[in-house]
């Protein structure tokens, strides 16, 4: 029985220093995002100025849900395209027309995250918003 557990303690452990690795690989990959990426940073800092709103207009739970969702969507498009465009220039520093392609396609599905953003922010300020002053 003793060797059992020993077994199972050692399995538990390996698993745990993997789940440990995973996890500082892909805090060291935000990292690259936000230290390499000036759109990234806007982001984090809109993303932190919403979330302040959020705050300040005590907005209702199902508006935290829509608003932490836009934020964290247009999160994890940037550190996607952040991936894409880095895996391109690994493979080709000349140009190459599919080589743009990717990298516009990636841009541009973040662009349409942060407009959708943009939209729900609205959706949920704005009426608070007009409500100050009128």
């Amino acid at each position: 029985m003793e060797v059992y557990k020993e077994l199972y303690n050692q399995e538990v452990g390996k698993i745990r220093r993997k789940l440990a690795k995973s996890f500082s690989y892909a805090i060291d990959g935000i990292r690259y995002t936000i230290k390499t990426q000036p759109n990234m940073r806007v982001h984090l800092g809109v993303g932190m100025i919403a979330v302040a709103a959020g705050i300040a207009f005590r907005i209702a739970s199902y508006e935290w849900l829509a608003l932490v969702i836009v934020i964290c969507f247009v999160f994890i498009l940037e550190i996607i395209n952040t991936a894409i465009e880095t895996l391109v220039d690994l493979y080709t520093e000349e140009y190459h027309h599919l080589a743009k392609v990717a990298k516009d396609t990636a841009a541009g599905a973040v662009m349409v995250a942060a407009i959708m953003s943009v939209c729900v922010g609205l959706i949920i300020f704005l009426p608070k918003i007009m409500n100050w002053f009128f």
